[in-house]
């Protein structure tokens, strides 16, 4: 055989371990997909080329999707599930991933939701609509179960959202008697869910105590960060309150820059760990190196 012939046509799994204090976080990566600016409000196609430009990144935006999972040492949870099987071939890896990882999906307890969209809670079911995690409880926002799993709001939503309420409704059908709703507050020991309004109606981060460390999972304040450090009040087409969700991230950045506090979400580059820092009126994300070690 030639050379060429050996040439890889993929990356090694997408798998990515670190320690916060005595757990274990991996980073799953469940794929990409590339959105135009014109889902950007606020925001000039020319502009958001030169920032994204500026830091290297690919234009138009690429939008990683990542998941998480927390190995206490007791069980298993996972936050998030991914794209499935819905939104194209860049999509849905973390089935694979969490295979690679070595971690069966029979094995994971528990299911915390940051809100319910197409690329956050897919990956629940297969492509014949049947449960990807037998024994996992899907915990998620009142809020969330009230606005996306009701038919009447299906029924009366646009035209544009009607495939995503029927996406969520089919996703969580093989769950119905086992999802456990939260207001905000501690979901499971050591797991805090903080409010972080305006994405959806209950879009939910989770803050993880482990030992004397903390992470944020912060869900979706962030779609494009190459974009949103530098404008943070630049807004996403998917934002259902685009002013809540303006003024979430606003407050966010402040306090987890001022706090100094390790984040990752949902669409930052793979695998996704870092810190803002303040910078001449705006922010900078600055990623946490990666590290052979845990």
């Amino acid at each position: 055989m030639t050379g060429m012939e050996h040439q890889p046509k993929r990356q090694f799994p997408g798998v990515y371990r670190k320690k916060v204090g005595h757990w274990t976080i991996t980073a799953l990566n469940d794929g990409y997909f590339d959105l135009p600016f014109a889902l950007w409000t606020g925001l000039d196609a020319a502009e958001g080329e030169q920032l994204l430009r500026s830091g290297s990144r690919v234009s138009p935006p690429r939008l990683a999707v990542n998941t998480f999972l927390i190995e206490t040492g007791e069980k298993f949870v996972l936050i998030d599930t991914g794209c499935g099987t819905l939104l194209g071939p860049t999509c849905g890896k973390v089935r694979e991933n969490l295979a690679a990882a070595g971690i069966p999906e029979a094995a994971v307890e528990t299911i915390l939701c940051t809100h319910i969209h197409p690329d956050h809670t897919n990956g629940l079911i297969d492509a014949g609509g049947k449960p990807i995690f037998p024994n996992a409880e899907i915990v998620v926002h009142e809020a969330e179960v009230d606005f996306w799993l009701d038919d009447a709001n299906m029924a009366k939503a646009s035209e544009e959202l009607k495939p995503q309420f029927a996406a969520a409704i089919a996703a969580f059908a093989p769950y119905m008697d086992r999802i456990r709703v939260f207001k905000q507050g501690e979901v499971i020991p050591g797991v805090e869910a903080i409010p972080l309004y305006g994405h959806t109606p209950g879009h939910s981060g989770y803050v993880i105590h482990s030992g004397d460390e903390q992470l944020l999972i912060w869900g979706d304040v962030v779609h494009s960060i190459g974009i949103q450090t530098a404008r943070p009040e630049i807004t996403f087409a998917a934002d259902v309150d685009q002013s809540i969700a303006r003024e979430t991230r606003k407050r966010l950045f402040d306090q987890v820059a001022v706090d100094r506090l390790l984040i990752t979400g949902m669409h930052v580059e793979f695998p996704g760990f870092g810190y803002l820092a303040r910078e001449a009126g705006a922010y900078r994300y600055n990623p946490e190196p990666w590290s052979p070690v845990m």
